[in-house]
C-alpha cells in the first residue's frame, strides 16, 4: 500500500510516517516511479508504535524493543544497557499506574451509569 493508505488507516500523517522510517521503525520498498510502497504488516505496527509513543516511550527505546512485538518473537538481548533496563522499568510502572486510573474511572463511570439508568428507569 502507498503511504497516504497507510496514513488514512492508521489516522498518522504522511510526515509522521516518514518520520518513523528514518528512525528505522518501519521501512518501504520503492515502487518503479518512486513512490514508498508498505507492507499490510505496518498498519499494526504504526498503532502500536502510536500507542508506544502516547505512553512516552522515546522512538530510540521503542526501536529496541519492537523485536518484542512481533512473533514469532525474536528478543535481543545483547542492547539491552542498564539505561534501557531502567528506562523501560521506569515506563512499565508509569503505564501501570495510569492502567489502574483508567480501571478507577471506567469503573466510577460504569457505576454512575448504573444509577442513572436506575433512576431513569423509575
Amino acid at each position: 500500500m502507498r503511504i497516504g493508505e497507510l496514513s488514512e488507516r492508521t489516522g498518522v500523517s504522511r510526515r509522521l510516517l516518514r518520520y518513523y522510517e528514518e528512525q528505522g521503525l518501519i521501512v518501504s520498498e520503492r515502487c518503479a516511479n518512486g513512490y514508498r510502497a508498505y507492507d499490510e504488516r505496518f498498519v499494526d505496527r504504526v498503532l502500536q508504535i502510536r500507542g508506544l509513543l502516547d505512553a512516552g516511550l522515546p522512538t530510540r527505546v521503542i526501536k529496541q524493543i519492537l523485536p518484542c512485538l512481533d512473533k514469532p518473537r525474536n528478543i535481543v538481548f545483547s542492547e539491552a544497557t542498564p539505561e534501557m533496563i531502567a528506562t523501560l522499568e521506569a515506563e512499565l510502572d508509569r503505564m501501570n499506574q495510569r492502567v489502574a486510573c483508567l480501571t478507577r474511572n471506567r469503573d466510577a463511570i460504569a457505576e454512575y451509569l448504573r444509577e442513572v439508568r436506575a433512576h431513569a428507569a423509575v
